[in-house]
Parts: structure tokens; C-alpha cells; sequence
């Protein structure tokens, strides 16, 4: 049975939905496997995506990036499907807190490295490098 490649506008071919949200073909599979996409029933031979779905799987990239886990993606698009706003926010909240902890990590680690670059370049040649010290020592960059 030939592929009818001159589907409606609104429908696309795993190729051509990958292709649209800037994907590999392993990735929409990944996706559907983990629950995250559909996977649409064969029609005419193969399966159609909806172009809605380019939408889905930006959204899914672009929280992976903000760092999400897909865990919590899969959380947040059940939610989305029930428009469940209040527990979207907690959600989005919970990683927040997440996000600012690790900020503050950051900089304490900024502010140590700092002092140590400082503390390298104020130290004899002779003396051992400060920067190397306190990173052997166990639990200094805490």
C-alpha cells in the first residue's frame, strides 16, 4: 500500500513531526514510550500525527532546559490535559525552590572561588597552590 503523502494540513508523519519541532525520530519514540506524546492508531496504513503535537514536544524541550525532569513534564502536561492550574503552580513552585537553592549553592561556590584565585595569586611561589589545597580537602567547597 503506497504512503498518501498529500494528507490534510493538519496531520503529520513522525518524519515530518520531528522534522516541524526540530526533533530526531528516536526522540518522538522516547516520548511515547515514556507517556509523554500519544501514539496514534495505524490509519491508511500509517500512523498521523496532529500538528498540535509540535507544540507539545517544544513545550517538553524547552522544560527539559529549564530543567525540569521528565518526570516532572509528564506531572505538568496531565495537568495541563485536566487544566489543574492550582497544582501546575506547585509544580512549577517546587522546582522554584529547587532552582534558588542551587543559585545560592552557586554562589557560595563563586565566592569561594573568588577568594581562592585571589588567594593563589597572593601566594609565594614556593608555598603550595591554594586553589589545589582546598580542593583535595574533603567537604571545603561546601
Amino acid at each position: 500500500m503506497s504512503h498518501d503523502k498529500n494528507q490534510t494540513s493538519d496531520q503529520l508523519t513522525i518524519g515530518q513531526l520531528a522534522r516541524a519541532a526540530g526533533v530526531g525520530l528516536e526522540t518522538i519514540r522516547y516520548y511515547q514510550r515514556r507517556a509523554l506524546l500519544p501514539v496514534p492508531v495505524v490509519a491508511r496504513g500509517y500512523r498521523t500525527y496532529p500538528l498540535l503535537l509540535v507544540q507539545r514536544i517544544r513545550f517538553i524541550k524547552r522544560a527539559q532546559e529549564l530543567g525540569f525532569s521528565l518526570a516532572e513534564i509528564t506531572t505538568l502536561l496531565q495537568l495541563e490535559d485536566n487544566d489543574d492550574r492550582i497544582a501546575i503552580r506547585k509544580v512549577a513552585a517546587d522546582r522554584l525552590l529547587q532552582v534558588e537553592e542551587k543559585l545560592e549553592d552557586l554562589q557560595k561556590m563563586q565566592k569561594m572561588l573568588t577568594s581562592l584565585i585571589h588567594e593563589c595569586e597572593a601566594t609565594a611561589q614556593t608555598k603550595a597552590c591554594p586553589i589545589i589545597h582546598a580542593l583535595a580537602e574533603k567537604g571545603s567547597m561546601s
